[in-house]
């Protein structure tokens, strides 16, 4: 189990939301570079970047901001937000991204999506699930589609996707704990799965860690780290003791 802390980029500013309402924004810190590093440093194998600008409104606005990240941190940054053309995702590894977190182009273009995991294997694409009332949000979570997880899933495991970040919108940044049950379901599919929404605690990720021969290898968290629920370095040490027995 891979604890992944995410660090959301809005206008500059590492931001912390509350089912992705920008009216529950609180700034965490002017300085995503430091956060990126402060994380390295207490353990974080794998960092999490959302442009939030990029996922509301398709801009690029952050760029420079996660080009630095990459370039200062020497774990794999996964990076997602307005990642909708075969040009901002190859612009997304030139400057330094290990992985790719695709989200609404997979509900309206699957093809750019296969053209992706054909250019730089699925290994490097990730498509992000989120889920709200048992369907998919798209466009950062404003706008719902009609489309079932569950159906939606296997449509991308037809089209070569073998990653999902899975994310209950109604979980995120509410400390109600993760949907085990649903990342348990989904990963029936065959798929990795990376979870997020709701942990609120280390026990949340060694429940998450049960399914792990299911295919939940990672879980990213985010509210909880910044408001020290728990801190990062002893969730990777508890995680660190169960996969030593």
């Amino acid at each position: 189990m891979i604890v992944i802390p995410a660090i959301d980029i809005r206008l500059g500013n590492v931001v912390i939301l509350k089912q992705g309402k920008l009216e529950s924004e609180v700034v965490h810190s002017a300085d995503p570079v430091f956060i990126a590093k402060l994380w390295k440093a207490k353990g974080a194998q794998r960092l999490h970047i959302i442009d939030l600008d990029g996922a509301l409104s398709g801009t690029n606005l952050n760029k420079e901001i996660i080009k630095k990240i990459c370039s200062s941190v020497n774990i794999p940054v996964q990076v997602g937000g307005g990642m909708r053309s075969l040009d901002r995702i190859k612009e997304a590894f030139k400057y330094g991204a290990d992985s790719v977190i695709l989200g609404t182009v997979a509900v309206y273009d699957p093809k750019i999506v296969k053209k992706a995991i054909k250019k730089y294997g699925a290994k490097k694409i990730i498509v992000s699930v989120d889920s709200k009332d048992g369907k998919v949000a798209i466009g950062g979570w404003k706008d719902l589609t009609h489309l079932n997880i569950l159906e939606y899933i296997n449509n991308l495991k037809e089209i070569g996707v073998q990653e999902i970040l899975y994310t209950d919108i109604l979980r995120d940044g509410m400390f109600t704990g993760p949907d085990c049950e649903g990342a348990k379901k989904f990963s029936d599919t065959g798929m990795r799965i990376i979870v997020s929404g709701g942990i609120r605690s280390i026990e949340d990720l060694v429940k998450l860690r049960a399914y792990e021969k299911s295919g939940v290898y990672a879980a990213v968290v985010g509210s909880a780290l910044y408001t020290e629920e728990f801190k990062l370095e002893d969730a990777v040490k508890t995680i660190k003791v169960l996969e030593s027995k």
